[in-house]
């Protein structure tokens, strides 16, 4: 019995197991697991070894890729990677370098260059805050809106100025920079300031935001005066911070100093008197030169209206132009000296040659040349004296075309006189080619030729000079080519009649300066207009003192006075700008006295007033007029298309 029963329990388990291993075979066909597991024994086959070396070679592939990479970048390839690291933190920025100071020829100081601090942003750093602009809008008092839309139209820069706030004091700038705004900063730089204001502004003329010159000396010289910046290596922060100064690239070299041959003195002195004598003509305009006889060098120059130089964006534009050696003029009777010059070097006159002037006029083509009145017979020299417009046309006649043309050319009319100043113009001095019947008569007298006031105070010098031409120059000490232009006996001949215009019987009694033999010639000249002549007139006086030790050379030149005031003569409205400009010069220049028996007279004559009024009033307050001045005309004649005196 137990065994039949074990062999039925034996096959119930066989049967159990038979279903089992059905069911699986059913759930792998359905589940598409046809394969068994492998055997444990195929395990136990797996290559471990093998499988360690594969690691281990791919690990060092990579390790030799890196190496590799790491010399490439270190040796191979170093600059450009280099380069790339250096553009994001480090930057070459200039060292600004000030501008040359300029001096007069006394060491006084013309124009100097002040520190400044300019403010400028990092706008890509900038617009990251824009909460901050209306607090920097505030404090550079600029409008929201403007400081605003400036900024994102520079939102891709790294560098832009803060509007209006370049070259400001560094004292503003600090209080700016406190507020600590994000990518806003300062940089050094240089302002240029000019202590004498507009007395000095045409001759020194101005530079630009970029501190380079654009008028006068400041132009003629800026290679010499700007210098040369220097640059230097610093690394920046991501703010635009420099946080280490790493090499110095190049030094600066400041600007060279510059010494002008202009006295400032005398400068400031020519300055005032054309400043009054517009006050009391009327007048437009005004220039006046002052040269050094001797050596050529150009004392003083002057004109107004002016501008002030340190706040040239406020000024107009036609107040900048030095008119004494751009504007061209019509010289008038001031042309008379050298025409009778010309006439004693050819020989056709002496000083005592007599000049019939009779009836005070003659025939200029359709026109006729007047005299103001008629002075009858005259010498050569009393037609210098009287300013004879008539006895001067038939000198002139005497004289060939080419001849007087050459001997004008000779004292530099029609052509620049080489002094270097920016726009110098060289004048009109027709050809004899291009004249016409009337011309040379016209041009003796000064009408049919243009010239500058600087070519005039030049052409004198060389009268003064023993004829000896020599080029002006606005520098101290720099050598000028000199040319014998004329017979020393005929300048001093020539000088002897000027010398007549300033004494009693002269035109210009108002120029003469007690103590100093005065030599000199006015003018008055219709200022040309429309193809013809205006009604309006250029007031003339041009001389040397002192006569017999000749020292300084001036050209005063009045545009268009008013005639109900002190008239329109040269002798009246330049003259007086002369004395007062000459008188102090000499003074300043400790110049003696070449007429020491008139200055005594004077002074005896003086005291014996003097003490005249201390008798009959006991106050003594009775003062001498040296030097009177006449009242102004309420009335003046009307001068012929001939010109005056």
């Amino acid at each position: 019995m137990r065994r039949r029963d074990s062999r039925i329990g034996g096959r119930d388990r066989q049967g159990r197991e038979g279903v089992l291993a059905r069911l699986r075979s059913l759930f792998a066909s359905r589940s598409g697991q046809h394969d068994a597991p492998p055997p444990r024994r195929n395990r136990a086959q797996f290559n471990l070894r093998g499988r360690l070396k594969l690691v281990v070679g791919t690990l060092g592939l990579c390790a030799v890729a890196l190496v590799g990479r790491a010399v490439d970048l270190q040796l191979i390839d170093n600059a450009f990677y280099q380069k790339k690291a250096d553009a994001r933190i480090l930057r070459e920025i200039p060292i600004p370098t000030s501008r040359g100071m300029i001096t007069d020829r006394n060491g006084e100081p013309l124009a100097v260059s002040t520190p400044v601090a300019s403010l400028w942003a990092n706008p890509q750093e900038l617009s990251k805050y824009p909460d901050r602009l209306p607090e920097l809008a505030r404090a550079t008092d600029l409008p929201l809106d403007y400081l605003t839309r400036y900024v994102s139209q520079r939102a891709d820069k790294e560098f832009m100025y803060i509007p209006r706030h370049r070259r400001i004091s560094p004292g503003a700038a600090r209080r700016i920079l406190a507020l600590n705004i994000p990518g806003v900063f300062s940089q050094r730089e240089y302002r240029r300031f000019y202590p004498q204001g507009e007395a000095m502004a045409h001759i020194l003329g101005f530079t630009n935001i970029d501190d380079e010159g654009q008028e006068g000396v400041e132009l003629a010289f800026d290679t010499w005066l700007r210098g040369k910046p220097g640059a230097e290596k610093v690394i920046r922060d991501r703010r635009g911070r420099i946080v280490e100064n790493v090499d110095l690239v190049r030094a600066a070299e400041p600007g060279k100093d510059l010494t002008l041959s202009i006295d400032r003195r005398i400068q400031y002195l020519t300055y005032r008197e054309l400043k009054h004598a517009l006050l009391e003509s009327g007048a437009s305009s005004a220039s006046a030169v002052v040269l050094d006889i001797n050596t050529g060098e150009v004392l003083a120059m002057a004109n107004l209206p002016s501008f002030n130089p340190n706040a040239v964006e406020s000024g107009q534009r036609e107040s900048h132009r030095n008119r004494a050696v751009t504007d061209l003029i019509e010289p008038g009777s001031t042309m008379k000296p050298l025409t009778v010059a010309a006439a004693l070097e050819a020989g056709v006159v002496t000083p005592n040659t007599l000049i019939d002037t009779n009836p005070g006029w003659m025939p200029n083509g359709r026109y006729r040349t007047t005299d103001t009145s008629n002075h009858g017979v005259l010498t050569v020299t009393g037609v210098i004296t009287k300013s004879s417009n008539v006895g001067v046309s038939k000198i002139v006649a005497k004289l060939g075309d080419q001849d007087f043309y050459e001997f004008l050319r000779r004292f530099g009319y029609g052509q620049s006189t080489e002094s270097g100043f920016p726009g110098e113009a060289a004048g009109v001095l027709p050809q004899p080619s291009r004249w016409s019947g009337t011309t040379k008569q016209t041009m003796s007298y000064g009408y049919g030729i243009s010239v500058t006031p600087l070519q005039i105070a030049h052409a004198y010098a060389a009268l003064a000079n023993g004829g000896k031409l020599i080029e002006p120059t606005f520098v101290k000490g720099q050598p000028q080519e000199t040319s014998q232009v004329l017979d020393p006996k005929i300048a001093h001949e020539v000088m002897k009649m000027m010398q007549t215009v300033t004494e009693p019987g002269g035109t210009a009694k108002d120029a003469a300066i007690l103590g100093y033999h005065v030599a000199g010639k006015t003018g008055t000249a219709r200022i040309a207009s429309g193809g013809g002549y205006s009604s309006r007139y250029a007031a003339f006086f041009a001389g040397v003192v002192p006569v017999d030790n000749p020292r300084f050379s001036m050209a005063v030149v009045v545009m268009n006075p008013d005639p109900s005031r002190r008239g329109y003569y040269g002798g009246r409205v330049a003259g007086p700008v002369f004395h007062n400009v000459m008188e102090g010069s000499l003074r300043l220049m400790d110049v003696p006295p070449d007429d020491i028996e008139t200055w005594l007279a004077a002074q005896a004559k003086a005291q014996a007033k003097k003490g005249l009024g201390m008798g009959d009033s006991g106050l003594g307050k009775t003062k001498p007029a040296l030097h009177p001045v006449p009242n102004p005309q309420s009335t003046v004649p009307a001068t012929p298309q001939g010109g005056a005196p």
